[in-house]
């Protein structure tokens, strides 16, 4: 009988795996933050900012959501015409387990949701997901790369390489079909088959990727002046540190290791983003920007959150 529980017990934990690790990192970070700081000291600063600016900063935050799940549905538009809020659906609960589980495993959610509320193949979403990740690095290396450009004394040369790696997708993704049939021709049977998919899940045409790569921007540029907003608000200094910052810790957010919920690395990544961008690295300076920086984070949690619960009211399962 006894090893029979014991048989059941280790049977719960390696399927429940990943949800005891992101649960025991999360505990174990909070206790982290009480015995540094306190966390009534830093809901002290959320209460010196004010409610108004902070719910400002949530709703902008939860509104890039909304863009976010308009990218896939232009991308998408015979598979979920009609049904935009049960796609704001998926994508928050996508959204909400990337963060929230480890090394990304919460990626592997989206083509699962996509097949099963909207009949896309596996390999179709996931090569989407693949090129909108793809495109989301892009976007913050080129908003890291004008920070970069600004502090270089031979400017225009910068401007000139910044322009060039601007408009480096678009032409990468007038060469795809040279690439694809050059694939198509090397590779067996089976996998030019499974290519075949894999191209499905790209743009059509150069006009829908050109609209992927504008709400892209308009995304990640919205959540990066929030976000550097709500840094200086709580008093990091200079500005263009609270910029790095806010980069920092999205860069942190899209790379292939992050800790549950992203605990540690998230902040790591602001606090590392401010001091490459001229924040002092020691000192109470140094201090107040590390309590930011994990006020920032929980304004990204709350707001994923938010998000989810919203999208869940607005469209619930049938």
């Amino acid at each position: 009988m006894n090893a029979e529980g014991d048989a059941s017990r280790v049977s719960w934990l390696v399927r429940n795996r990943m949800t005891v690790l992101s649960l025991s990192a999360v505990v174990a970070y909070a206790a982290f933050v009480q015995w540094i700081w306190g966390w009534p000291v830093l809901f002290r600063q959320w209460a010196e900012i004010g409610l108004i600016p902070v719910l400002s900063a949530l709703a902008l935050l939860v509104g890039t959501y909304f863009i976010r799940c308009y990218r896939i549905y232009d991308y998408f538009p015979t598979e979920t015409r009609g049904r935009f809020l049960t796609l704001l659906r998926v994508t928050q609960v996508h959204n909400l387990l990337n963060i929230m589980l480890p090394f990304r495993a919460g990626e592997t959610s989206f083509p699962i949701l996509m097949r099963s509320e909207f009949a896309v193949p596996l390999a179709r979403s996931t090569s989407a997901l693949l090129l909108m990740r793809l495109l989301d690095l892009h976007a913050l290396f080129a908003a890291a790369g004008i920070g970069l450009v600004i502090a270089r004394d031979d400017q225009a040369l910068g401007w000139l390489l910044w322009g060039l790696f601007l408009v480096s997708p678009l032409a990468l993704f007038l060469l795809k079909g040279s690439m694809l049939a050059l694939l198509q021709r090397r590779l067996p049977e089976k996998l030019g088959k499974l290519l075949v998919e894999v191209e499905a899940g790209l743009p059509a045409n150069a006009l829908v990727f050109v609209r992927a790569w504008l709400m892209t921007v308009l995304n990640w540029s919205t959540k990066v002046a929030v976000l550097a907003w709500v840094l200086a608000t709580m008093g990091v200094l200079p500005f263009a540190a609270c910029f790095g910052g806010a980069l920092g810790g999205e860069l942190s957010s899209v790379l292939p290791v992050h800790a549950p919920a992203g605990v540690g690395t998230y902040p790591a990544g602001i606090t590392a983003g401010a001091i490459s961008f001229g924040a002092p690295a020691s000192g109470s300076a140094f201090d107040l920007l590390a309590s930011a920086s994990v006020n920032a984070h929980l304004l990204i949690i709350v707001s994923a959150v938010a998000g989810t619960l919203l999208s869940v009211l607005l469209s619930p399962r049938r």
